[in-house]
């Protein structure tokens, strides 16, 4: 770590991504506090357990990682905080941490996902409860907690308003197995963590029905092509989307079975509801949310997306998988630079 990266970092939010960062963080050289805004028992266990054991068990913390009960003491002197709570709760922890920041304190977030009751991107909520002229960044890339708390080689991207801020986080964060990337496109780098996980459900149906490896290739493909258009009509830049938060996460998260949205889908194909399959994997599954948030921030803009429409009208309108993929494999014929 390089003498102007921040040298301690409070992590809010103590799930299984959360405590992995926290830990890469403290591993790389950081004074790192974990804390949170719920489950506030959960954080008392770690403080006597030195590690997560609910969520990320057998990942032990590294000395320069602290569990803190107490949101004020968590945030006590950080230079940087980092937010890593489901869209759905971004606003209201936001909200919470506002007070308790430094006057030079910067945010970042690795939260993925449009606030569904506004069609909003992470950046644009921020700005509303934190204020515009903080600097900001996000966190994305193709990485699961359990290899990155491992220790496996990882690599992610981190965008921000502030060239400073996107490198003083890289180099936090980055250490002999561990390499972060910087980018200006906050927009693009969001867009592609918000819709890859509606469409590694689709992925993870593919696969549940037994369609093989050439259904899969051209759902991740076309949903790509989907994933583009959305961030370009948004204003994001599309080479993003051929980088680690765009093609990266989508590939990551479509085809291995540590992504909980690929394993929702394959328990869906196996007849089970999404309330069952949500209580097998235990976890919040973002997709589920983000089909329905996708669907509408897309159909408000105008913009075709027909993988996402049909994981929507699986997910909440009761059509069958199978059914989905009639509609998909029977629409009319077009030309594949055409818009849809």
């Amino acid at each position: 770590m390089s003498a102007s990266a921040p040298q301690t970092i409070a992590v809010v939010g103590a799930g299984s991504w959360g405590t992995a960062l926290a830990i890469q963080l403290a591993r790389a050289g950081c004074r790192v506090r974990l804390g949170g805004v719920v489950e506030i028992d959960l954080l008392e266990a770690m403080v006597e357990d030195r590690e997560n054991r609910r969520y990320l068990p057998d990942a032990a913390f590294p000395p320069a990682l602290t569990a803190h009960p107490d949101l004020a003491d968590c945030l006590s002197g950080a230079d940087d905080v980092l937010v890593v709570v489901p869209s759905h709760g971004l606003r209201d922890t936001l909200g919470q941490i506002k007070p308790l920041l430094g006057s030079d304190t910067r945010v970042c977030w690795a939260t993925k996902g449009f606030e569904l009751a506004t069609g909003k991107l992470p950046h644009q909520v921020a700005a509303e409860v934190l204020g515009p002229d903080m600097p900001v960044a996000v966190l994305s890339g193709p990485t699961f907690a359990k290899e990155v708390a491992a220790g496996l080689p990882s690599a992610l991207t981190i965008a921000s308003n502030d060239k400073a801020f996107a490198r003083d986080l890289a180099e936090a964060i980055s250490s002999d197995n561990f390499r972060a990337y910087t980018s200006d496109d906050i927009i693009g780098v969001e867009v592609g963590g918000a819709v890859k996980n509606a469409l590694a459900i689709g992925a993870g149906m593919s696969d549940g029905l037994g369609f093989g490896a050439n259904t899969r290739i051209a759902l991740i493909n076309r949903g790509l092509v989907e994933l583009m258009r959305l961030g370009v009509a948004l204003g994001a830049q599309k080479e993003t989307f051929m980088g680690l938060a765009g093609m990266g996460d989508l590939v990551l998260t479509c085809t291995d079975d540590l992504s909980r949205n690929r394993r929702m889908g394959l328990a869906l194909a196996a007849g089970t509801t999404v309330e069952e399959a949500q209580q097998e994997i235990q976890q919040v599954v973002e997709g589920v949310k983000a089909a329905r948030a996708v669907h509408d921030v897309a159909h408000k803009l105008g913009i075709e997306m027909p993988i996402i429409d049909q994981v929507y009208s699986i997910l909440y309108e009761g059509k069958t998988p199978r059914e989905a993929v009639e509609a998909l494999m029977t629409r009319e014929l077009k030309h594949e630079s055409e818009s849809a």
